[in-house]
């Protein structure tokens, strides 16, 4: 018995396959179910107690052998397999298409790079907001009517969290984190209760940008709001300043630039004035500084803060907001920038 073993162990050994047929009825012979290997585990029973143990290992020996032989083998030919002779090598590829930067995408970085270049760093921060952050340390104190100006998304668990109404809530993470002098610009997602419609949606992005330092002026806001219009825009860029109220400025301003009259599109987009929004901005209230720990008798500063889609429908004449949000790529594709 053991001698008949130790016979098909050398054939297992020298055993070497032309093709995958001889390969399978190799297998079968030995692994089979009606192969060697499981008549001799039959046989098994049948074996003297004191002779078991060795013929058990000799089987064993046997089934590894032939295992590993169809492993190996298995591998090699389909290493030497073919390639079919329907793929022509010499045809061209498929063309694979490179996606487009998304238009939001292409001018929030934009202007962050235009900020970047006058030493601005950007900062971020969480889009659930606690109270504090979001309202009370930006001078929106409890039933203050300034809170009506924007609808929140509360958590309704906890009241006292909220989606973020605007990345306001970086600037006073950064100045209860950072020791002055503060330059940063806060680009991130906001989200606010409204109604969605071709001109408004509830989620938008905005870019606030935050500058605190000792004898910082009002001329210092101007004079950068000037320099990023006239670099996004164009080097002709007039701009205005009208008076106006953010709860966390004081004195607060909304900057215009001068868009034209030249199509009825401009009439449209300018309400027939001539004049186009951009964003609110201000010098920052003494009493947000000093809820960030920041005193006010020796430092000031300014910030302004603008809406990305808005200024986005400006430059590629978007006519709805809903196309930002839709992810049709048909609509994605045309913009230039590819990653």
């Amino acid at each position: 018995m053991h001698k008949a073993i130790d016979e098909h162990l050398i054939a297992v050994e020298a055993f070497k396959p032309a093709n995958a047929e001889e390969l399978e009825a190799f297998r079968l012979k030995y692994l089979g179910k009606k192969g060697i290997l499981n008549d001799l585990f039959t046989q098994f029973k049948a074996v003297p107690n004191e002779e078991k143990k060795a013929f058990g290992q000799a089987v064993n020996r046997l089934k590894n052998a032939a295992e590993s032989a169809v492993l190996r083998f298995k591998s090699e030919l389909e290493e030497q397999k073919p390639l079919h002779s329907e793929n022509d090598l010499s045809r061209p590829g498929d063309p694979i298409w490179m996606g487009s930067e998304h238009p939001v995408s292409i001018v929030r970085n934009e202007i962050v790079d235009i900020f970047k270049r006058v030493g601005f760093s950007v900062s971020e921060g969480p889009e659930i907001e606690d109270d504090w952050h979001n309202f009370s340390a930006l001078n929106f104190p409890e039933e203050h009517p300034a809170r009506d100006m924007q609808d929140t998304f509360f958590v309704h668990t906890d009241p006292d969290w909220a989606l973020r109404t605007h990345t306001s809530s970086v600037q006073v993470r950064e100045m209860e984190r950072l020791e002055t002098p503060i330059r940063i610009i806060a680009p991130g997602r906001v989200f606010r209760n409204e109604a969605i419609s071709s001109r408004s949606h509830c989620i938008f992005h905005q870019i606030e940008g935050l500058y605190i330092d000792k004898n910082v002026s009002f001329a210092d806001l101007k004079q950068t709001l000037l320099y990023f219009a006239r670099e996004f825009f164009g080097a002709d860029t007039k701009i205005r300043l009208r008076p106006s109220y953010f709860p966390f400025t004081e004195p607060s301003a909304e900057m215009d630039i001068w868009w034209g009259l030249e199509t009825e599109t401009d009439y449209r987009m300018t309400k027939g004035t001539g004049w186009l929004e951009v964003m609110g901005c201000g010098m920052v209230d003494p009493a947000v500084l000093e809820a960030s720990g920041i005193d006010p008798n020796v430092y000031s500063g300014y910030a302004f803060g603008m809406g990305v889609e808005r200024i986005t429908m400006q430059r590629y004449n978007i006519p709805d907001i809903r196309m930002l949000f839709e992810n049709d790529m048909r609509f994605l594709k045309q913009f230039k920038g590819t990653f």
